[in-house]
């Protein structure tokens, strides 16, 4: 259904990721191809001394969930091209912090993308945009996330209700809104998000990459992931999502993406809000039906992490490739 579109939006442009150091783990390989348990039984992703200069990668800035645990900022991820930073996914609570130690730009980002407005997902635009303010770029910049949705507004709303110039909650950055005061402008752009009509969005936001929208199902909260690709492998950005995101894995099966990163935010006991996220067992059924090289499970909370035993064994019924954990400033080569 979707796969002659996913395959036909594929690029030819190499990825490359400047020195990124900070890693959270000891013991990094160098080879990003299978994963290695550690003391506390967590399998972690063999890392090299150093992100890679050459070649495709994309970073995680943030592993971590709601909950201020040590160590994890909120959600975010960073594409990067030839050395330089190009797609931000998600700016977590922390997440800030993690963009300055990747040495990321906002200058040199085609878009930002969201996959909904909960704050350990977006909690930090206002401090990428405003650290975006003092690095002179001119060009506009594309921003994009779900459309509207009772208690949650749609992306362009939420952005206006933080820099308006008049009324903004950060009215001192009201030049994003219309290019003026030194700062890039802003083209804010809503995606259907209702997660039953079964469409996906190609995204038009560079000529060096190409980026699909889907739905998914996140309880009452509009909510998309993103499917990335470039030189002729994508990765998979699930997203938070509930195991009622039936449309979303039928549409994904058999997509064999290079990495799905799955969102790990509860463990499979009862008393788990499962009506907003999958648990273990359905993170396994959908790697299962897509067929990813590689399973990263990131979003990470300590009640998820705490029963990672039982995590894998359930992930296990349905994916039997490799599977492993993301920490803070992880970069993943493809």
């Amino acid at each position: 259904m979707a796969g002659s579109l996913r395959f036909a939006l594929t690029l030819s442009v190499a990825l490359a990721l400047p020195g990124c150091g900070w890693l959270a783990f000891e013991d990094k390989s160098t080879s990003p191809e299978s994963s290695q348990t550690g003391n506390d039984g967590i399998p972690r992703a063999e890392q090299p001394a150093n992100c890679p200069t050459t070649g495709a990668a994309l970073q995680v800035l943030g592993s971590g969930g709601p909950i201020a645990e040590a160590g994890r900022a909120g959600t975010s991820y960073l594409l990067w091209i030839d050395g330089e930073a190009k797609l931000l996914i998600d700016a977590g609570s922390g997440s800030f912090l993690r963009f300055a130690e990747a040495g990321g730009k906002v200058a040199s980002l085609d878009a930002i993308l969201l996959t909904h407005l909960h704050a350990d997902h977006a909690g930090d635009v206002i401090d990428i945009l405003n650290t975006g303010g003092f690095e002179g770029r001119t060009e506009p910049l594309t921003l994009v996330g779900p459309g509207e949705a009772p208690r949650f507004p749609a992306t362009s709303e939420f952005i206006e209700r933080l820099i308006a110039k008049e009324g903004g909650a950060f009215a001192y950055n009201g030049g994003y809104g219309d290019g003026t005061e030194g700062k890039a402008q802003l083209e804010v752009r809503d995606i259907p998000s209702f997660a039953g009509n079964g469409e996906l969005t190609p995204l038009d936001v560079s000529n060096d990459f190409s980026v699909i929208a889907y739905p998914v199902d996140h309880g009452p909260v509009p909510a998309l992931a993103y499917e990335i690709d470039v030189g002729g492998k994508s990765v998979v950005i699930a997203g938070d999502q509930s195991g009622r995101s039936v449309v979303f894995q039928m549409m994904m099966e058999d997509a064999s993406p290079a990495i799905l990163f799955a969102h790990h935010v509860i463990n499979g006991e009862d008393g788990q809000p499962r009506g907003l996220h999958r648990t273990p067992a359905q993170i396994g059924e959908l790697a299962g039906a897509m067929k990813p090289q590689r399973l990263i499970l990131t979003h990470n909370m300590e009640r998820s992490l705490s029963r990672i035993d039982d995590s894998l064994n359930a992930i296990g019924q349905s994916y039997s490739g490799d599977v492993s954990v993301a920490a803070d400033l992880d970069c993943y080569a493809l």
